[in-house]
């Protein structure tokens, strides 16, 4: 059978518990996801920083990292055509592009320094997402925005404020509103004497940076807290109950990495409460392998619980989904296409559900039936129906994008 004949056996099994794959198709390829840049150089940035600091680590040594922008453009390139649908880039600060002879600290980034980055997505019909960079740096020593010294807390909220002008900017030249999240790595080893005031001088910095005048309809801020990390074991100053709060009360986005909670906490059960107090709510999708260990994403069990909250609360257009992994043990535009096919094919599984059928024997407790119904769904033919999604979005099926990677491994990466 041809990929399309399946799908139209598909089709006939879906439609006849109420689902129309047709009207499921559309919905999924206008939902952009960002796709995070540092996944193609190991964080590293453009910087000429040697080491990462800040709990971030990346593992391995895979040949053909990318070395500077156009290598980093070039791997990205290659990614997008492995995957349906048109998506957007998640850059961060370190990643700024300096003219020769030019560089300046991070506290003086402007958006000339971002400049081909907007080309770059220009040419491509991309959206950019950005992120201020509070780790990797000499004025970062642990603590950030919440330094008690003065002048090195100043300089960091400087580098918030740059981060918001730089992502109007974004916004302005590509016509689609940029989220800026702030993820800071402040914390302390082991138990501190004093939770209160580092908390407090976060808060002023954060009153701070969102005094900058910016146009709220073009940027949306959010807060990404953490559980615990590498060197904040104890403690990290920006905890979810902090940014939860803060973020409410500032009406601006609460970020939810699901590698930075408790390891028995899901952030799929978050999604639904927090849809009900907040108009958006942004997601960095990320595995989590006992710790924060930013895996590749997979198609397990909580990336389908998450696109199942996503999808069943209708938030489809609320819900902003980025990716947040870093592999360096395997090559790095495979780990890409892998996670970013699997948050596709998770919100596709999600949407091939018959969730109001499956609420109604919830709200009417029939519990047997309901159980029974979502383990047959399990085995519904949803693989012919993300084949045929691939087929008319012009990217290869199943396996076959790894035939491209590896000649590209063969043809790029190899030589670098």
């Amino acid at each position: 059978m041809t990929t399309k004949q399946r799908y139209e056996s598909a089709k006939e099994i879906y439609r006849n518990i109420g689902v129309d794959t047709e009207d499921v198709l559309e919905k999924l390829v206008g939902v952009s996801i960002s796709m995070h840049c540092w996944q193609g150089d190991d964080v590293a940035g453009f910087e000429g920083k040697k080491e990462l600091s800040g709990g971030i680590q990346a593992t391995g040594n895979f040949l053909g990292k990318a070395r500077n922008p156009e290598e980093l453009m070039a791997d990205m390139d290659e990614v997008f055509k492995l995957i349906p649908g048109k998506h957007r880039i998640n850059l961060h600060a370190n990643y700024a592009i300096f003219e020769q002879g030019e560089e300046v600290d991070r506290d003086k980034l402007e958006p000339k320094h971002f400049s081909k980055w907007v080309k770059y997505a220009k040419e491509r019909g991309l959206g950019i997402d950005f992120n201020p960079t509070f780790f990797s740096h000499p004025n970062a020593d642990g603590l950030t925005l919440s330094h008690p010294v003065e002048e090195l807390r100043t300089f960091w909220i400087n580098h918030g404020k740059a981060c918001l002008i730089i992502s109007e900017y974004f916004a302005k030249e590509l016509g689609t509103p940029c989220l800026m999240n702030i993820w800071i790595p402040d914390g302390f080893k082991d138990i501190p004497a004093d939770r209160l005031s580092p908390r407090a001088r976060l808060k002023d910095s954060l009153d701070q940076i969102l005094s900058t005048d910016y146009d709220k309809r073009l940027v949306k801020v959010a807060v990404e807290s953490k559980v615990f990390g590498i060197g904040v074991e104890a403690c990290t100053v920006g905890s979810h109950e902090f940014y939860m709060n803060y973020a409410a009360k500032n009406n601006i986005l609460c970020l939810l990495d699901n590698g930075h909670y408790h390891p028995t906490e899901v952030v799929s059960d978050k999604i639904p409460s927090m849809l009900l107090f907040s108009e958006e709510l942004a997601l960095h999708v990320t595995r989590p392998m006992r710790w924060d260990s930013d895996h590749v994403v997979l198609f397990d069990d909580e990336l389908k619980e998450i696109a199942k909250e996503i999808v069943r609360c209708d938030a489809l257009d609320r819900v902003l989904i980025g990716l947040d992994f870093f592999d360096a043990s395997i090559n790095r535009i495979a780990a890409w296409v892998v996670g970013m096919r699997n948050m596709q094919k998770a919100l596709l599984y999600a949407m091939l559900l018959p969730s109001k059928k499956l609420a109604s024997l919830q709200n009417s407790r029939e519990y047997s039936e309901l159980m029974m119904l979502q383990e047959e769904l399990k085995l519904y033919p949803f693989g012919d129906v993300w084949n045929y999604f691939c087929e008319i979005n012009q990217v290869p099926q199943k396996e076959d994008w790894f035939i491209a990677v590896k000649e590209y491994e063969q043809r790029v990466l190899v030589r670098r």
